[in-house]
């Protein structure tokens, strides 16, 4: 995978970038339906405020979004949930890595992981983030496993999509050395 651009710059999207970012996670949510555990419909019921409450700037809120714009479009998201319960704070759950079809294999799926790594380390107390991607998915699982992420558990038919099941494989990566 080519290295990230200096024409990608990853920022934390804000309440005004809702609009953009619902429209991004939509269309997500519709072509790769196997890869979320939320539907399409059920995300597009949500009112803008859900997407722009999703999006609120506080520094220490309990999930931040990450994304780019290229080309004069939100090219691709990726989120970061904190944990709240103070037995569980060192965990951060890494959710909603999106990149839009078009701009695939430029490089932005891995400046988008690597930014929120950098944004789970900068949380104080947070030793370690999570996530799970859908058995199968090669390219995917590759990407977070070149970045530092190891598998450490398979949930046999998580996820139902339509008639059929997919499993999830539950990764975790180290944030302190």
């Amino acid at each position: 995978m080519p290295p990230p651009q200096p024409s990608m710059p990853i920022f934390r999207l804000l309440p005004d970038h809702a609009s953009a970012y619902r429209a991004l996670m939509l269309r997500a949510y519709t072509d790769h339906p196997d890869a979320f555990t939320s539907s399409a419909a059920e995300r597009s019921a949500l009112p803008l405020s859900w997407w722009e409450q999703r999006l609120q700037c506080d520094p220490l809120s309990p999930e931040l979004v990450l994304g780019a714009f290229l080309d004069g479009e939100l090219a691709g998201a990726v989120g970061v949930s904190f944990e709240p319960r103070e037995k569980a704070r060192h965990k951060a759950t890494l959710f909603g890595m999106v990149v839009s079809d078009r701009h695939r294999q430029q490089g932005l799926g891995q400046a988008l992981l690597l930014a929120a790594l950098e944004a789970a380390r900068q949380r104080p107390g947070v030793r370690q983030i999570q996530l799970t991607v859908t058995e199968g998915n090669r390219t995917a699982l590759n990407l977070y496993q070149r970045c530092g992420f190891v598998p450490f558990g398979l949930e046999p038919d998580a996820v139902a999509v339509g008639e059929h099941f997919v499993s999830k494989v539950h990764m975790t990566c180290p944030l302190v050395a």
